[in-house]
């Protein structure tokens, strides 16, 4: 009798402890459903402090509507704004929008990796696997290593953009030094994290043929959207150019060409218009048309008004901005490397050829999926997005499907009619920013519940294409 009432004890001990493992593992969460909750609690912190009394220069605080979408634009590293940066924030708004710019650049886990290894010198694998995630490193790297580079490589850069911006502000336009000393610091942090936000309220028109304060802003900008396991490996092997990874090649090389032919387009196509390139010294408008093909394709800085561009101009800048810069960085779009692997795909269709090789390397089958897939969700998001703004605003198609890939892409670009669209066409591009900043196939995957394995296939059938 003893012996039943042990053995019967230790079942149901088992299954006790059975069932609540299974109850850990229900409430335990994918890595990248972590970094969609990390990012919202992000949005919703910045929301509250901006809504604080003294977040605002009026006495009667912010909208929480425009709180949100400043909290969400900055967390997301966008920089649309429905309100004026420069006239409606005082400076502690600001400094809270910086501190989001920051926080959001990073990105949520490697900040909560950073502060677990401050305090306990000691990462689970959870947390290593959430890091991972974020960053969009390549295996299984030391995550020590990892946080420590990422942060010494935008601290490094932040403050060499910070020392060639603050002079120019000092003797250049006569700030005093603490006036020249924040602006540095504001615009090299949004410039870096690919934000966008300006302490302007005409953004960075004032400085559109000055080369102290364009070129260092554009310089951060394209080191931002290079992706931090491109500046990683760069870091350790510059030297060594046959060592670099099919990532690296494909994010350098897209970068270089697509730098290029932006801006030979748009300086030749607003060459002559007096509206925005054509006021300017032939010197002058080449650097306009650098620096609007630097920040049509991540940031969002803008030295013209873009509203008065040509249209040519405009749909040339929906492409940038649509493809974006390099992946595991601050930079938005379906990435360039997305593009490139579709170039390449279609490249191998049609000369026939059975497999897509790259630099002297065949590329996995996996990722013709998922470039396949961030490229059609991307593109549902942005009509999807443009048609309800059509809808909420009435406005015309071009300036609303400009607007929609902006925030998508978390560029943060507008033709001008960001500020007076109503509360729920605001919302549309807080969902559109958001969705933007995790990426369409980390926001899948954190929907999913679980991962499903097949253990069969089913027969080949080929339906007729085209």
């Amino acid at each position: 009798m003893t012996t039943g009432n042990t053995v019967e004890g230790r079942r149901r001990r088992r299954e006790a402890s059975l069932r609540r493992e299974r109850v850990r593992r229900g409430l335990r969460l994918h890595p990248a459903q972590t970094v969609v909750v990390g990012f919202a609690t992000a949005v919703l912190a910045g929301t509250g402090l901006l809504l604080l009394p003294g977040m605002s220069v009026d006495a009667g605080g912010t909208d929480f509507v425009d709180a949100l979408f400043t909290a969400t634009s900055a967390v997301c590293v966008t920089g649309l704004t429905v309100v004026d940066t420069a006239v409606h924030w005082s400076p502690l708004g600001q400094a809270t929008i910086l501190l989001l710019i920051q926080v959001g650049g990073l990105g949520i886990m490697l900040l909560a990796s950073l502060v677990g290894l401050a305090l306990a010198r000691k990462l689970s694998v959870r947390t290593r696997m959430n890091t991972v995630a974020e960053a969009k490193a390549e295996g299984f790297p030391d995550v020590r290593g990892l946080v420590r580079n990422i942060v010494a490589i935008s601290v490094t850069i932040e403050a060499i953009t910070w020392m060639l911006l603050f002079p120019r502000f000092l003797f250049g336009y006569g700030y005093s030094t603490g006036d020249a000393a924040w602006y540095a610091l504001f615009h090299s942090v949004s410039s870096f994290n690919n934000a966008g936000f300006a302490l302007y309220s005409n953004n960075l028109m004032d400085f559109v043929d000055d080369p102290f304060i364009c070129l260092p802003i554009a310089a951060a900008v394209i080191l931002g959207g290079l992706g931090f396991p491109v500046m990683m490996q760069l870091r350790r092997e510059w030297r060594r150019p046959l060592h670099w990874s099919m990532n690296t090649k494909l994010v350098l090389w897209g970068t270089a060409i697509l730098l290029v032919v932006g801006t030979a387009y748009l300086t030749i196509v607003e060459w002559n218009n007096a509206e925005t390139f054509g006021r300017l010294d032939p010197a002058g408008r080449v650097l306009a048309g650098f620096f609007a093909s630097v920040q049509a394709r991540t940031a969002g800085f803008n030295s013209v008004d873009i509203g008065l561009m040509h249209d040519e101009s405009w749909v040339a800048m929906d492409v940038l901005m649509f493809i974006g810069a390099g992946p595991g960085g601050t930079a938005g779009g379906i990435k360039v490397t997305t593009f490139a692997v579709l170039w390449f795909i279609l490249l191998t269709e049609l000369r026939g050829e059975g497999s897509v090789n790259i630099f002297g390397k065949r590329l996995s089958r996996a990722v013709h999926r998922q470039a396949i897939t961030v490229a059609l969700v991307a593109v549902g998001a942005v009509m999807a997005g443009t048609v309800l703004l059509m809808h909420l605003t009435g406005l015309r198609f071009d300036v609303v499907f400009f607007e929609a890939i902006s925030a998508f892409a978390t560029v943060g670009l507008s033709t001008g009619i960001t500020p007076n669209l109503p509360p729920s066409a605001d919302v549309v591009l807080v969902l559109l920013m958001f969705l933007g900043r995790i990426g369409p196939l980390t926001l899948g995957s954190a929907i999913a519940l679980r991962e499903r394995r097949i253990l069969y296939e089913l027969p080949k059938e080929r339906p007729a294409i085209g």
